[in-house]
């Protein structure tokens, strides 16, 4: 079944887009638009096999796609997949920074490590994609950047290492926002509530089960989000229609940022 986006056929005909953790989730359904409305997307993960799965997907339905084998938290390899891009692709037109991760723990049980390995998978690796793709091609071209970060205002209780490293992410994209746009270098964030994600499978059945009673009680519209409706944040932030927003956030979150978070232990 084709995907169907409520953009315009052909948005993006003619641009490479880089959607790290490509290979699921989010990053999965808004590699599925993206190529749907155009775009040739570049697909960065870990697992081959998920990333080949999403490829011939895309083919499938019509739409072009490679797939780069990648560990966001390092260097070489991020340098290395960007390069391959270009090669393959010839430019970067757009970087969605989605690949991430978290894990379920009070702030006093969490170790150096564990908060280390956080940090550098939502907060370090994104960073490091994000000046590599500038510097190797949209200083000079100028592109959009749109960064996931989370749903953090008021506090992350019980995940305060993806809290802290989120919200790194967003000042973080704030700067480079402004010392990037006389390159014409657009920069935003995407803050996702609770969405009914593939992500939901990596939590322990009574971490899934925590998030699922605690959190819809808090939210306004009273359920979860789609993936899609947070690719739809994000097509729209790379698209022509926001040429003119930088530095910005939106949450797709059915009203839970404007709400006190109160999400204790149970």
């Amino acid at each position: 079944m084709s995907y169907r986006s409520v953009f315009t056929e052909g948005l993006f005909d003619g641009k490479s887009i880089i959607v790290t953790g490509g290979g699921s989730g989010i990053g999965r359904c808004t590699a599925h638009e993206l190529a749907r409305l155009g775009a040739t997307v570049a697909l960065v993960g870990r697992n081959p096999d998920k990333l080949e799965t999403v490829k011939r997907e895309i083919s499938e339905d019509g739409g072009r796609a490679f797939t780069f084998v990648c560990d966001i938290r390092d260097e070489a390899s991020v340098i290395a997949t960007v390069e391959a891009v270009l090669a393959r692709a010839a430019r970067i037109d757009g970087l969605v920074n989605n690949a991430g991760g978290q894990y379920r723990a009070a702030l006093d049980t969490i170790s150096t490590k564990g908060f280390d390995a956080v940090v550098r998978t939502n907060l370090t690796g994104g960073f490091i994609f994000m000046r590599e793709v500038y510097g190797r091609w949209m200083k000079k071209n100028g592109g959009a950047i749109v960064n996931m970060i989370a749903d953090i205002w008021n506090g992350w209780p019980n995940f305060s290492h993806s809290g802290a490293s989120r919200g790194g992410m967003l000042t973080l994209s704030e700067s480079a926002a402004s010392e990037w746009a006389p390159s014409g270098v657009r920069v935003n964030t995407v803050a996702p509530g609770a969405i009914a994600s593939s992500g939901l499978d990596t939590y322990d059945a009574k971490d899934r089960e925590y998030i699922q009673k605690q959190i819809t009680g808090e939210i306004p519209l009273n359920r979860f989000g789609t993936e899609s409706e947070v690719s739809a944040a994000i097509v729209f932030l790379l698209s022509p229609a926001a040429e003119y927003v930088t530095g910005q956030f939106i949450m797709v979150d059915g009203g839970l940022g404007i709400c006190l978070q109160t999400l204790l232990p149970m």
